[in-house]
């Protein structure tokens, strides 16, 4: 794994930041913390795996009275997406005494002439109390845009730092635009923030919003507790956000511990079969009269994928949860069986809400980092949280993979033990 992080050149320029500590470029963070890591890296004479250390720098690139910033937010919504801009604004403009800032409108649309969209000013006067909003002042959108003409707008509004904040598809497009602009001969830092509500970012322990979005997958399951109980043979069936990664799902489930099943895409089931899904269903209601399933809109594509991408090239998902609530009025309906099932999707509601305290600190200082970045000269790059410090990794590494549940790692072996499910499948032994 490359860790080096590009830079525009040499820092020369004293930093303003006279009060604060600064970073040494030398300072780095562990990957892998573990002993066994340790242990093996040191047998093999091998380097452990580290990143370098987000934090300001006592040297800068940029003449702060001459600089121009540009934020951007693409994809979909996500919690903290507000208050991402407005640490960034607020770094920018307190700390480092950056007055031109722009946001663009509508996600990398807003570069393109013909869409017309126009720019925002951003001041501290306009992001004073933009954190107590949900979304993002800027608005977004999906799907490719031209690189060339993407960098042009750059160049020809004098760009000295542009600030993306997206996940995996924006970080892509981040990382082609760093090639033309360095082709180009430019000087314009490309500073990636990640955003996932999923929290599937490679290499990274934590993405903004997650947070948010478990405490409101909470209440969500809360209420399919309440209904599941409220009923004979009652089911509450809750579909949460997750492509790829059951991180919400699984996180959510271990709150109060409501959920009897929670099904993520990492973990393949039957749902027929002696041992499949809905025979196990099947004897917890015969045996406790009510079940609370939770399902990662990503889990059991097997059975119901879609057909072509979304506007973001991710391959489109089935319904999930509507499969699963046809499939269980089926099965019990032909073992004359009455249930009374409630299905509940918040993902519109969860992804819209403002941030939590919790996410709300971390995406400040998620900002203050990006901000200590670009002004250093450094680009083609994401600062993140890892193992409770924060990093700048670069892009190449972030797109090559997406985080997921470990199997085997203390989250999944949690929720096993918290809600006693087995395996869902058939040739495998149906105990834990």
């Amino acid at each position: 794994m490359d860790t080096t992080i590009e830079s525009l050149g040499t820092p020369r320029i004293d930093s303003p930041l006279k009060s604060l500590k600064f970073v040494e470029e030398s300072e780095r963070v562990l990957y892998d913390i573990s002993v066994e890591s340790a242990c093996r890296d040191l047998s093999s004479g091998k380097e452990p795996e580290s990143f370098m250390r987000a934090g300001p720098r006592s040297k800068i690139f940029f003449d702060c009275s001459k600089l121009k910033c540009a934020i951007v937010t693409c994809g979909g919504l996500c919690p903290g997406l507000n208050n991402v801009i407005r640490s960034v604004v607020l770094t920018l403009h307190h700390s480092y005494g950056v007055n031109n800032i722009l946001g663009i409108r509508y996600g990398l649309q807003g570069l393109i002439p013909r869409y017309g969209h126009g720019f925002m000013e951003l001041t501290p006067e306009v992001v004073s109390e933009i954190n107590e909003l949900g979304g993002t002042i800027l608005s977004s959108s999906r799907g490719p845009q031209d690189i060339q003409e993407i960098v042009d707008a750059l160049e020809r509004m004098n760009v000295g730092i542009f600030f993306a904040i997206g996940g995996d598809g924006t970080f892509r497009a981040a990382a082609r635009i760093s090639e033309e602009i360095r082709q180009r001969n430019a000087k314009i830092a490309v500073i990636g923030i990640p955003k996932t509500i999923d929290n599937d970012i490679n290499l990274l322990s934590r993405s903004f919003g997650f947070n948010t979005a478990v405490s409101m997958a909470t209440q969500a399951i809360g209420a399919a507790h309440v209904e599941a109980n409220g009923a004979p043979n009652g089911i509450g069936l809750v579909k949460l956000m997750g492509r790829n990664s059951g991180f919400i799902a699984a996180s959510a489930a271990l709150d109060k511990r409501y959920a009897n099943f929670v099904l993520i895409p990492e973990s393949d089931f039957d749902i027929d079969g002696p041992r499949g899904f809905l025979a196990v269903l099947e004897e917890r209601l015969l045996r406790r009269k009510h079940a609370v399933i939770v399902v990662a809109e990503g889990a059991g594509q097997k059975y119901c994928s879609a057909d072509g991408a979304d506007e973001s090239g991710n391959p489109r998902l089935g319904d999930i949860g509507y499969y699963l609530k046809q499939r269980i009025s089926e099965y019990f309906h032909s073992k004359g069986i009455e249930t009374n099932l409630k299905y509940i999707d918040p993902s519109y509601t969860i992804r819209s809400v403002p941030a939590t305290a919790n996410d709300s600190v971390f995406c400040g200082f998620l900002g203050q980092d990006a901000v200590h970045a670009g002004l250093a000269g450094k680009t083609n790059m994401v600062v993140g949280s890892m193992n409770d410090q924060f990093v700048y990794v670069p892009i190449r590494e972030i797109v090559k993979a997406r985080r997921q549940v470990d199997l085997d790692g203390r989250l999944w072996r949690s929720v096993l033990e918290a809600t006693g499910q087995p395996s869902f499948l058939n040739d495998e032994p149906a105990s834990l």
